[in-house]
């Protein structure tokens, strides 16, 4: 059993954008009851980013539009914005059409699919599906 697959999707470029404070396991270590060995067997986490001030809107749009310029690409080709995340700026409206105004991505569509870690993986199956 798998997903069927309609449309190509291919990604033409990745982009990336972390905030700049960093939460380490020694830093939980002082706030809850956890050691940096317990998470990092489990999980492999061994830091995280922290945003203070930024929604998730404004760290989707840095990435998106990080992945554009290494695709070579402009927000006049984005057909559709699909956003993974379970941590929306808020209810509503969702993150992706925020991130397409951020984007200036005026000719898109775009919504929000929330599925956890899963996100990525069901936002690509969604975009295939046409």
């Amino acid at each position: 059993m798998g997903i069927e697959l309609g449309l190509p999707v291919a990604l033409k470029g990745t982009g990336m954008y972390v905030p700049e404070k960093v939460l380490t396991n020694d830093d939980l270590e002082k706030m809850v009851d956890t050691s940096n060995e317990w998470i990092t067997t489990r999980t492999g986490i061994r830091e995280r980013r922290i945003s203070e001030n930024e929604l998730t809107s404004e760290i989707a749009a840095r990435a998106g539009l990080a992945a554009l310029k290494a695709a070579g690409m402009s927000a006049d080709d984005i057909d559709m914005i699909i956003v993974g995340t379970n941590s929306p700026d808020t209810l509503f409206p969702g993150v992706g059409p925020k991130v397409q105004h951020l984007l200036g991505a005026s000719r898109a569509g775009a919504f929000d699919v929330q599925a956890g870690c899963t996100g990525c993986i069901y936002a690509l199956a969604t975009a295939a599906a046409g």
